[in-house]
């Protein structure tokens, strides 16, 4: 199983024992809104532009609620399982595009309620992971009064993003990603001067 593969598994495995109404670290969103937000991310190209294109969001808002309100929530899970169908473009890209994208909705999930820690990742999840923690950060923290340094604890930089004084992010890649994804619920050690770490806070926004 590819990386993409495995997160979907681990994800669907954890809604399966969810309540549909259970929450998330997404805002607004319960389990079942995430679910359909993975479906129709999937199956409904026409609301592709809506997901990152603000114009367009509310078309995709409105197909997404129509398919969490109409769906069955075992067979709502079943589509999550099944993954990508023939004709979407994620069925070529899921090694590349799914990664991350199951692996921080599986974290809303867990995260959300009770006590948590961060799963131990193998080489090849974290290797995957690492990827996208700069595509995130920038969207995230472009507009960052603050230069935002992503940081291992071995001290390799993964991303920066924002201008101005600095502040280092040091974090395992799953809670780099996480933050850099505008979570709150992250592992992670914020270095900085206090003024300029608050300012990295308030500037954050969220995928």
């Amino acid at each position: 199983m590819t990386v993409a593969q495995r997160e979907r598994a681990a994800l669907v495995a954890t809604l399966r024992d969810t309540s549909p109404d259970a929450p998330t670290l997404c805002e607004g969103w319960d389990a079942r809104d995430l679910a359909a937000h993975l479906v129709v991310r999937e199956r409904r190209l026409d609301t592709g532009p809506g997901i990152l294109i603000p114009a367009f969001a509310g078309y995709t808002e409105r197909v997404q609620n129509h398919v969490a309100a109409s769906t069955d929530w075992d067979v709502l899970l079943d589509q999550v399982a099944e993954g990508p169908p023939i004709y979407s473009p994620f069925k070529i890209l899921d090694p590349v595009a799914n990664p991350a994208e199951m692996f921080i909705h599986h974290e809303d999930v867990r995260r959300a309620v009770g006590d948590w820690e961060p799963r131990p990742l193998d080489d090849q999840t974290a290797s995957a992971l690492r990827r996208p923690i700069a595509m995130m950060a920038r969207l995230t923290l472009r507009k960052a009064p603050v230069k935002a340094v992503f940081r291992t604890p071995q001290g390799e930089t993964l991303a920066t993003a924002g201008k101005g004084p600095e502040v280092v992010i040091t974090g395992d890649v799953g809670e780099l990603l996480m933050y850099a994804a505008g979570r709150d619920k992250a592992w992670v050690s914020l270095d900085g001067s206090p003024d300029v770490v608050e300012r990295l806070k308030n500037a954050r926004g969220g995928l």
